[in-house]
């Protein structure tokens, strides 16, 4: 079947439809015989073409050919695939061989007219190179290489001319796929053949699987796969179950500038009911009625909160210019919406700042929100809250006489160091009562009747009640929990004390009465239904790995979600609860994604030294040969949440892959979504038997996998896995390489100075300080540990992040390098924890891969070039 469609895609390699070339060993050079054609097309010169413009300038014969028809980083072509051109007629991408002597003949037919014609192909890399392209032809051309130009030639050869004019530019290849476009012009007034011929001669020692050419699209995975193209963000069904609101993003290059917009989708047939492409709006949601939408408008003098009447087919604001409009909530009968606004303290231009506390370090803290209600009918507005302390809240009753609000507060004598308190107000006289002040803190919604509440915190949240650790350790505080609340008696039931997955959201459905989680098993993301009467969970099937969000319908079994997998990016799904059928809904990356080859991945466990089974995974590269020897990457995170199988990610395995590592990922100890005693060993171990599962599941693996080349493992891993990098570093001498971003050297500066040190610390370090554990403070940070190391460092950061300062990586870095080790520290300007910035982004990725590409390639060139040696 033909393809109609033209698509924009950054290319990484693959070994596939590859074509002959003749590779002359004497000199290097490879001549590319096969090509996809299309055109010729007619054009012609403009009116007016002989008088000169305001620049004294006539049209010259090269304007046509430097003429955009059009954009030429938009083509991708396919063998066989449509190309239209004026007036919409159709052509074919087709294929054409060069002559014995390398010539590509154009057209041999003379005529009085002038044509262009377009040429592509694909040049693999196997890894970074340089190498010089050749382009000779009597007519002029222009030569494109991942849709920039790059080399042109403005002029004819005479016919009798004894040499064809040729162009030559050095390149630089990067590891992955590379799209070669040849726009070549012929005047009927030249007499000259027609044609052209291409070389690439790289610059560097090479082997002949380092550099391949072919007309295949075909490629492996690509960072612009993970930054660039449209993308699913989250969908939102409407109460009937008939509608859903789905928002989208698209990335573009050059500069990763990213537009965002909302469509409303028919669920029966797919068809776009509303589209909100160009309205700088958001939190759109449906009136529980469904027959209306709200959303927030950004303007000059602030945000507007917009009512829109599906039968009326109008737009009603309710709320006009908030400068500090946060976030809000439906009534259950439609008749108000409760909302919040933030409220700033006067600006302290003294230059010198009290901290009220460690919280102050926070430039949003002094901020607080509260709690407004406004009538939809009558846009009357009242103020719920006031103070000294942020409202916040819950959920409105069911029929919709009162709301629950939460207050948070400092207190520094015991952990976590706050404390909650959890309201009840009447919404006719404004009357509060307290429910609970606790000492850990809980999301709750209302249960159908509103005569109980759907808790959800960590274990314990309500006492020991939600505690199912043995063995008198201290439970994980983030292995979340839930609970359903009386009212009445102020009773607590813990309904997943046995339930292993950790919870992520909550939803007591209406329609059915049953209890809906969102849970993390293991490295799986899941949808659960509780059933009240059976005390039972049971797997809801989707069809993703690792559910996002999702939304359910009040008035019919069903629901909508988005989610991903391994080698799959987000899509949106809708599913029918009675049946469990899902169907896909939205898939804006499917185009992209198309042409796209992942190698396989497999599962792979171990047993650590306790009998504990620690699950993993293996990423292979596309076209594995079990028989070749290959170069390993171990990722690991080993703090409190396990690697989810999630596309993409900061940390993209399926990218590693691609560049032809395998590609270990594993779960250590300590993780949530395996129960609560598996996720308790996170508490006051700070890497202590974590770095033994490390070590020892490396070494099982490459003693299992004779495709491993055991002296070319490396190791990466960020937050708490940059601190398990640098840890590991002083424990072991089995990795040739390793990658620390954002890592912790020195477990108490850490503690200190990071933005949520402390709050951190105070489930992973329960109880324990600077001045009472000597073991974890002192013996596990790795600046007290850094003569042990001998493993080439990369130390990664960025200079703003205030979750983990870069004084971490600074330090061990000057330790380092006053004791003569190999170290390296690159620092990222102006980001924070999280590298978000799209230019910077690609240049921290190809950081890494160099790095890898240095010691577990010995290629060193890619890194040379990224930071060449200078004489500071």
């Amino acid at each position: 079947m033909k393809k109609y469609f033209i698509l924009i895609l950054s290319f990484t390699l693959l070994f596939f439809n590859t074509q002959a070339m003749e590779n002359d060993s004497s000199d290097n050079k490879i001549q590319i015989q096969l090509f996809l054609k299309v055109g010729n097309f007619f054009i012609f010169l403009p009116s007016f073409d002989t008088i000169e413009n305001i620049k004294g300038k006539k049209f010259e014969l090269e304007n046509l050919l430097k003429f955009s028809y059009l954009d030429i980083s938009k083509l991708n072509p396919v063998e066989n695939q449509i190309f239209q051109w004026d007036n919409n007629k159709n052509y074919e991408w087709t294929k054409i061989s060069s002559d014995k002597d390398g010539f590509v003949l154009v057209n041999n037919k003379k005529n009085k007219s002038k044509q262009i014609a377009y040429y592509a192909c694909y040049i693999n890399a196997n890894r970074w190179l340089k190498a010089n392209l050749e382009i000779e032809s009597p007519q002029m051309f222009e030569a494109y290489l991942d849709g920039k130009l790059i080399l042109s030639k403005y002029f004819f050869d005479k016919e009798d001319a004894k040499n064809i004019g040729k162009k030559n530019k050095e390149l630089i290849f990067e590891n992955g796929k590379h799209k070669l476009i040849i726009k070549t012009f012929c005047n009927a007034e030249n007499i000259a053949d027609w044609k052209f011929s291409a070389t690439i001669s790289p610059s560097e020692k090479f082997y002949k699987e380092d550099v391949d050419v072919s007309i295949s699209p075909i490629q492996c995975m690509d960072i612009k796969h993970v930054l660039e193209g449209k993308s699913v963000n989250s969908a939102n069904i409407s109460p009937n179950g008939e509608l859903v609101i789905i928002h989208f993003s698209e990335t573009n290059p050059p500069k990763g500038k990213t537009k965002r917009w909302i469509e409303i989708h028919d669920l029966t047939d797919g068809t776009i009911v509303e589209n909100f492409k160009n309205a700088n709006i958001w939190s759109m949601k449906w009136s529980p009625d469904g027959e209306r939408i709200s959303y927030v408008n950004s303007g000059e003098k602030g945000n507007s909160l917009w009512i829109y009447d599906f039968a009326k087919g109008s737009d009603e604001i309710l709320l006009e210019n908030i400068e500090d409009l946060g976030s809000y909530e439906w009534s259950p009968d439609g008749s108000f919406i409760v909302y919040s606004i933030s409220e700033k303290p006067d600006k302290n231009s003294s230059g010198v700042k009290k901290f009220e506390g460690m919280p102050d370090r926070w430039p949003w803290w002094r901020n607080r929100s509260f709690l407004y209600k406004i009538d939809v009918k009558s846009k009357i507005m009242q103020r719920l809250t006031y103070g000294k302390l942020s409202t916040n809240l819950h959920d409105i009753s069911p029929d919709g006489k009162t709301i629950i609000f939460s207050q948070n507060y400092p207190d520094f004598s015991e952990r976590p160091y706050s404390k909650q308190i959890l309201f009840s107000m009447n919404l006719k006289t404004l009357e509060i009562d307290t429910i609970w002040k606790n000492r850990y803190s809980g999301s709750v919604s209302y249960s159908p009747d509103g005569k109980k509440l759907l808790v959800t915190g960590g274990p314990l949240l309500f006492g020991n009640i939600g505690n199912n650790v043995t063995n008198g350790k201290t439970p994980n505080d983030y292995d979340t929990q839930a609970y359903i609340y009386d009212l009445k008696t102020k009773s607590v039931k813990p309904i997943s004390l046995k339930f292993k997955p950790t919870i992520n959201s909550a939803f007591w459905n209406k329609f059915d009465n049953q209890i809906y989680f969102l849970a993390g098993d293991k490295t799986y993301t899941k949808v659960f239904k509780y059933d009240l009467k059976e005390k039972t969970y049971t797997e809801i099937p989707t069809a993703c790995d690792v559910v996002n969000n999702i939304s359910f319908a009040n008035e019919k079994p069903s629901a909508v979600y988005t989610g991903t997998s391994i080698s799959i990016p987000v899509k949106a799904f809708a599913i029918n609860l009675e049946n469990n059928e899902n169907k896909t809904i939205a898939f804006p990356e499917k185009d992209f994604f198309e042409n796209l080859k992942f190698g396989k991945t497999e599962e792979w466990d171990f047993k650590n030294k306790e009998g504990i089974e620690i699950d993993g995974r293996i990423y292979f590269p596309p076209n594995f040969d079990k028989s070749k020897k290959y170069p390993l990457i171990v990722y690991y995170y080993g703090g409190t949440s396990p690697t989810i199988r999630n596309f993409g990610g900061r940390y993209p395995k399926n990218l590693f892959a691609s560049h032809g590592f395998v590609v270990y990922v594993l779960q250590p100890s300590g993780a949530t979504g395996y129960g609560q005693n598996f996720s308790a060993m996170h508490v006051n171990n700070w890497g202590i038997t974590v770095a033994d599962e490390i070590i020892d599941g490396t070494k099982q693996f490459y003693k299992e996998h004779s495709f491993i080349d055991e002296t070319k493992i490396g190791c990466i891993g960020a937050s708490y896995g940059g601190f398990m990098t640098m840890l590991l570093t002083t424990r072991t001498n089995i990795f040739a390489a390793a990658i620390s971003h954002a890592g912790i050297s020195s477990i108490s500066s850490y503690w200190g100075e990071g933005y949520w040190g402390y709050l951190y610390s105070s489930v992973a370090t329960a109880n324990s300080f600077p001045w009472n554990n000597e073991e974890i403070y002192i013996e596990q940070s790795p600046l007290f540990n850094a003569d042990k190391i001998s493993t080439p460092l990369l130390l990664l950061h960025g200079s703003k992040d205030t979750n983990v300062p870069p004084g971490e990586s600074i330090q061990l870095y000057t330790a380092l390098k006053l004791l003569g080790k190999t170290v390296e520290f690159v620092e990222i300007e102006g980001q924070n924890h999280h590298i978000t910035d799209y230019k910077k982004r690609i240049l921290w990725q190809k950081t890494i891969m160099a790095w890898f590409a240095k010691y577990l390639k010995d290629q060193t060139e890619w890194w040379n070039d990224l930071y060449p040696k200078n004489n500071y």
